[in-house]
């Protein structure tokens, strides 16, 4: 028999789940070094049990909804986004998970404030206690972002007078702007190129990946991601323009958006325009919203030559895990071409990427929202860097525009590995904190199918 599944279950579960990432992340959680414990203390230990049994539920629960959407009567929309925000709410005031990329945002914010080339120097210029939370890889990296979300760093950050507390909750408010804004595209992306609304959402709005990086870690990717899909819908209608200047100014938060302007000239051709003038007037569009901004900001063009920022040297990229083999191989063999392994791994990765992109177009041309977000899955997959919540750039509108339930099928599979994949510290895992994290989540199976043999005794005893 199956499960009983209904909207006020899944709400309860997934409130459930978040709630348990927020209190396991009060001690297991990327928090401020003075609040740090030692990893061995029994504090972050149960911490971190907790926030894994928190993921699995959440996943659980975000299963659960899919089935019901996918049912006879179908979640509305409006529901769906209720959904969302009860989700979301117990992870408002947590602290930032999964990473401390949210600690360099305020550094750099700073350093924009304070005047200061965050494209030529990292935050260990700027010194002080923002700049003592960002992870020691990054302390003297420089800004691999754009003009847009630095402005709007270092705009919060002078609103916050850099109080960290406050920081953290203004750069979370900013990610959820951002959500926001993904959520309010999903729908008209999807109704465009037929698919359904509700999925669309389910999968692209309330998927566990969104909730663990872009809420809890407060990640720019939802910056990026809502002006993109803004900007897709702008496209869509009588406003190409407009399309295109959001387009280039989520590129202008993190680089791979500019793909999007592609899909802009695609639209605009099938809207009936010419290929000149779509091509013209997109060009025309971004060149000056880039010039603008760039302005506005003050921070000059350096981020053009910070889109190499160097990776970490244990990155699971594809590219550098292959790097890394072949460089070991080489060391083994004496070799002097072993330091050339990596950097010609990465730059594979970019050609194969850049070719593979150009077929998806070439073949999915009539389906630009679709060829848009496969296009950026095959950026961030063959890419040299690559994070979970990096899978987000091509889901959310692969959420929009799947063909077929099936490739939503393989979507949600792939959402479910990566949510379990980072620590909640953002840090590497030892053997230890692996063990703490499947006891957290396999207790929230026991406690999943025990709720599950529950519901069965009762309607059993009805049928007998």
């Amino acid at each position: 028999m199956a499960f009983p599944v209904d909207l006020r279950r899944c709400q309860v579960l997934g409130l459930a789940g978040t709630a348990f990432l927020a209190l396991g992340g009060d001690t297991a959680g990327a928090l401020p070094v003075r609040e740090l414990l030692a990893p061995a203390h029994a504090r972050v230990a149960l911490g971190l049990v907790g926030v894994y049994f928190g993921v699995v539920l959440l996943i659980a629960a975000w299963l659960l909804l899919g089935r019901l959407v996918r049912g006879a009567a179908p979640p509305s929309p409006r529901a769906l986004l209720l959904v969302l925000a009860i989700w979301a709410a117990p992870l408002l005031l947590a602290p930032p998970l999964f990473s401390r990329d949210v600690y360099s945002y305020l550094a750099q914010g700073a350093m924009v404030d304070a005047h200061m080339d965050v494209y030529t120097h990292g935050p260990a210029q700027l010194g002080g206690p923002l700049a003592d939370e960002v992870a020691p890889a990054w302390q003297h990296t420089a800004a691999p972002y754009g003009p847009v979300f630095l402005a709007v760093a270092s705009a919060l950050t002078a609103l916050t007078r850099g109080e960290l507390p406050a920081g953290l909750i203004g750069m979370r408010l900013v990610a959820l702007c951002g959500v926001a804004l993904m959520a309010a595209a999903l729908p008209r992306l999807a109704r465009h190129s037929g698919a359904d609304p509700a999925a669309a959402l389910w999968l692209g709005a309330l998927n566990p990946l969104v909730l663990l990086h872009l809420v809890a870690g407060a990640h720019n990717d939802a910056v990026m991601l809502g002006l993109l899909g803004a900007g897709l819908v702008g496209a869509l209608g009588r406003w190409p323009v407009l399309g295109a200047v959001l387009v280039t100014l989520a590129a202008l938060v993190k680089a791979p958006a500019a793909l999007g302007l592609a899909a802009v000239v695609v639209l605009q051709l099938r809207a009936g325009r010419s290929p000149v003038t779509a091509v013209a007037t997109t060009v025309a569009a971004a060149a000056a919203t880039t010039v603008a901004a760039t302005a506005v900001a003050g921070t000059g063009y350096g981020w053009i030559g910070t889109l190499n920022t160097p990776v970490s040297p244990q990155n699971w990229a594809l590219t550098s895990l292959l790097g890394r083999a072949t460089r070991a191989l080489l060391e083994h063999l004496g070799s002097d071409l072993a330091p050339l392994a990596i950097p010609a791994w990465h730059a594979l990765g970019i050609a194969a990427a850049g070719l593979t992109v150009l077929a998806i177009w070439l073949r999915l041309r009539p389906r630009p929202v679709y060829a848009l977000g496969l296009s950026l899955v095959t950026v961030a997959a063959l890419g040299p860097a690559i994070r979970p919540w990096y899978a987000l750039w091509g889901l959310f509108l692969i959420a929009a525009a799947a063909p077929s339930t099936s490739v939503r099928h393989r979507t949600a599979a792939v959402t479910g590995v990566l949510a379990l994949a980072t620590l909640p510290s953002g840090g590497p895992a030892d053997t230890g904190q692996l063990v703490l994290a499947v006891c957290g989540g396999a207790l929230a199976v026991v406690v999943l199918w025990q709720a599950h043999q529950t519901a069965q005794a009762p309607a059993s005893g009805r049928t007998a």
